[in-house]
């Protein structure tokens, strides 16, 4: 009876014990539960705070910037900027480790597309070597096609940089290099037809081309602070130089190898795998980007203009962009720039050929030698440019002195050519001449965007169509002067306009900016 007993007691001991063990378990689990629900809501308090603090900020700044932003559906900020931010930390992370930045994405396809845009233009100052030989073609006529490339190149200035701060550099810059890509692959069948459908091709080519520089401006000032404005320039505009160095070392080899036509039929090509990367990784400016991360989309917002809000008409103001001497200083300064730029990039394998007695593959080669210069002067007077403006000195200091050296570096080198008689010596004033003119990238090139960063597309579009005519007028004047006269008289040309140059920039420009 005790054993039952004490049995009895034992169980329902027992059980007590385990139906306050099973009590506690449970009270733990539910002060851990609560626990969870306030971190959980405490952290969603801190990022709904966060974001709010960040978009508020976006929308004042953008309502600043662009005056009717408040009329505009809160959807257009809030889808474009807390969804994508959450939706895309492994980008946050790729940059953790390896310090790549979005923008430098951006700068380096805009350097390659300008790569590719020196490949197609300057192959034909090679081939037409050849092509003048096979179509039995006086110095006229090479001027003649040498210059119908510019014909179009001037037509799409001003176009394609109201078409890039309209619709976005993307768009433009990417249709501009499949259009010039595939006139390129069809100059052989143009030549093939005779010398207008040449003309006309070429002229096509151009038209493509011209819309490269405008909608590159308009894409930097989107995606790069004033800060580093200089030497992503500089470095987009070495892509050229590199084009020049690749067009002028390969294009010999291919034609002694596989024919004149090789060389427009196969650079042409490129472009079109260069589209589809574009497409892929580009966009036209940090709002619409959906890999970038939250911190730098902020500190690049910080310091360029807004994007253009979708639904609202962009007013250009022509009549204040033309009455301002500033913007005429930067129009005179680009004519007299490229007039001699121009030149040399179109007619240097010419003269090798005709004055220093070199063949086709010695030309291209000795052509090479001064656009490397040009690329590695090009960084080093933007990194100097940065440096200063980063360390105090005035942006229109460092504007006018880079630019001043620009114009007087080749006039001095190209003054010297008169008196050389070997390859040597010729070369190497030209080296010095494109390596000293290198610094105009961080100099005129770089001011549209520091006077007028949200029409800076269209503001280089106006500069570089008097930048385009020059190449016109100065490759049919260099057929001409040689028809009739001698290239000492062609080089007194391009010095007279680089000094025109030097007085009207350190005359009348800025680096301030003058237009919100």
């Amino acid at each position: 009876m005790d054993r039952v007993t004490n049995s009895s007691l034992a169980s329902t001991s027992g059980r007590q014990t385990a139906i306050q063990a099973n009590g506690s378990g449970r009270a733990v689990l539910g002060r851990v539960s609560a626990c969870n629900r306030k971190l959980s809501q405490h952290l969603t308090r801190a990022r709904k705070s966060w974001e709010g603090r960040f978009l508020h900020g976006f929308k004042v700044k953008t309502r600043i910037e662009r005056p009717g932003l408040a009329d505009t559906p809160k959807a257009i900020v809030s889808s474009k900027f807390s969804d994508d931010f959450m939706e895309h930390p492994q980008h946050k992370l790729l940059e953790g480790i390896t310090g790549w930045r979005k923008r430098w994405t951006i700068v380096l396809l805009c350097f390659v597309a300008f790569m590719l845009c020196n490949m197609d233009r300057v192959n034909m100052s090679i081939a037409i070597l050849p092509m003048s030989q096979q179509y039995a073609w006086d110095s006229t006529t090479v001027g003649l096609v040498q210059s119908s490339f510019f014909w179009g190149y001037l037509l799409t200035q001003v176009a394609g940089g109201i078409w890039a701060d309209m619709y976005g550099g993307k768009l433009v810059l990417g249709l501009g290099v499949v259009w010039w890509s595939l006139a390129t692959a069809l100059t052989p069948v143009a030549a093939q037809l005779g010398l207008p459908a040449l003309l006309a091709v070429r002229m096509l080519m151009g038209i493509g081309e011209g819309v490269a520089m405008p909608a590159m401006n308009n894409m930097l000032s989107r995606w790069v602070p004033v800060k580093e404005r200089s030497r992503s320039l500089a470095l987009v505009y070495s892509g050229m130089f590199l084009g020049s160095i690749l067009g002028l070392s390969l294009s010999p080899h291919m034609i002694m190898s596989l024919g004149w036509p090789s060389v427009f039929v196969s650079f042409g090509s490129l472009g079109i795998g260069w589209y589809f990367m574009w497409q892929s990784r580009a966009a036209s400016s940090p709002s619409e980007d959906v890999d970038i991360s939250q911190e730098e989309r902020m500190y690049i917002m910080s310091s360029t203009p807004a994007p253009p809000v979708p639904g609202v008409k962009m007013v250009i103001p022509w009549k204040n962009l033309l009455s301002r001497k500033e913007v005429w200083a930067l129009i005179v300064s680009h004519f007299c720039h490229n007039w001699g730029t121009f030149i040399l990039l179109t007619w240097m394998p010419t003269y090798y050929n005709q004055v220093l007695g070199l063949d086709l593959m010695h030309s291209g080669v000795l052509s090479v030698l001064p656009w490397v210069t040009m690329a590695i002067s090009a960084n080093v007077g933007g990194w100097i440019a940065d440096t200063l403006v980063e360390r105090g000195v005035s942006v229109t200091a460092v504007r006018k002195v880079m630019q001043s050296i620009g114009f007087l570096g080749p006039a001095f080198f190209l003054s010297q050519l008169s008196g050389v008689s070997t390859p040597t010596a010729a070369v190497l004033c030209m080296m010095g001449a494109q390596g000293l003119d290198a610094f105009s990238q961080s100099g005129l090139y770089s001011n549209h965007q520091d006077i007028a960063p949200r029409y800076s597309g269209v503001l280089l579009g106006m500069s570089n169509t008097a930048g385009v005519l020059a190449g016109v007028l100065g490759s049919l004047a260099t057929g001409y002067i040689l028809q009739h006269g001698t290239w000492s008289q062609v080089w007194e040309v391009a010095i007279a306009l680089y000094l025109v140059g030097t007085v009207v920039w350190n005359l009348f420009s800025t680096g301030e900016k003058i237009f919100d």
